[in-house]
């Protein structure tokens, strides 16, 4: 197995402005940004010092149409995205695009699983340059969260698909078990049944920051609102759940000075 198959590899967001949201997440995560120089669609590269961490684009007309909110998504690696394209359709998934080709970096597919949550299947085209960043490192995914329709069934899936292991649950009272996931014993995502208030399931990243009071006040101050948080997690780190001024759901997580 090669080491990006069944990990996060990549996170893009889908927005009403691309350019609002640029200068959003530059202030509160610190992210550069260049173009990516696509000749048919303006796609943006959030970066950090010269590694490309995150996309960004306009949202899709489909999207526009039914006027949803803009949406993170995650890519996670596979090894053949055609053949785990239809593996996934195969275990109840809706596809939403079809095995395309990204010249000169690789080959994806847009799936929701059976609860309808969007995830992206990649294959990079050729080897990444550089290694993943160490865990903790700045500006880049942390933790990737399902809010799901029902957990137990949705780990079901996730199990399927990519051989993610169950490793520690939570009890969170009220609110259920909360099932940290991973690979090869190293976690990095948890998942639950989500609360009857939110209306879909849906995928949340979390993303992180040296300073997380620093970031919320630049959260408020360029415009977005603060949903949940700060609140200290095991292994001391704090995180907040947030909203872009677009209408957008993300999380980041740090320290405290």
């Amino acid at each position: 197995m090669s080491s990006f198959s069944g990990r996060f590899v990549w996170y893009e967001l889908m927005t009403t402005d691309p350019a609002a949201a640029e200068a959003f997440y530059g202030r509160v995560i610190g992210w550069g940004a260049r173009d990516a120089g696509n000749p048919t669609m303006a796609y943006t590269l959030f970066t950090v010092g010269e590694t490309h961490v995150a996309g960004l684009m306009a949202q899709p007309e489909p999207m526009r149409q039914m006027d949803a909110p803009p949406l993170w998504v995650g890519y996670v690696g596979v090894e053949d995205v055609d053949a785990a394209a239809v593996k996934a359709t195969g275990l109840g998934a809706r596809q939403f695009v079809p095995p395309t080709d990204i010249p000169e970096v690789g080959r994806f597919a847009v799936v929701a699983d059976p609860q309808g949550a969007r995830i992206v299947l990649f294959t990079p085209s050729r080897p990444a340059p550089t290694p993943p960043a160490a865990p903790g490192t700045p500006g880049h995914g942390a933790w990737h969260e399902l809010h799901a329709a029902d957990g137990p069934s949705a780990f079901a899936f996730y199990a399927a698909m990519f051989g993610w292991e169950k490793l520690q649950t939570m009890d969170m009272g009220p609110m259920g078990t909360y099932q940290i996931f991973g690979l090869d014993g190293q976690s990095f995502g948890g998942m639950f049944t989500k609360p009857p208030a939110e209306p879909v399931p849906y995928w949340l990243y979390y993303f992180m920051v040296p300073d997380i009071d620093a970031a919320v006040a630049e959260v408020g101050e360029a415009g977005g609102a603060v949903l949940n948080g700060p609140m200290q997690v095991p292994g001391g780190d704090w995180i907040i759940q947030g909203r872009d001024p677009q209408g957008g759901m993300f999380a980041l997580v740090g320290k405290r000075a």
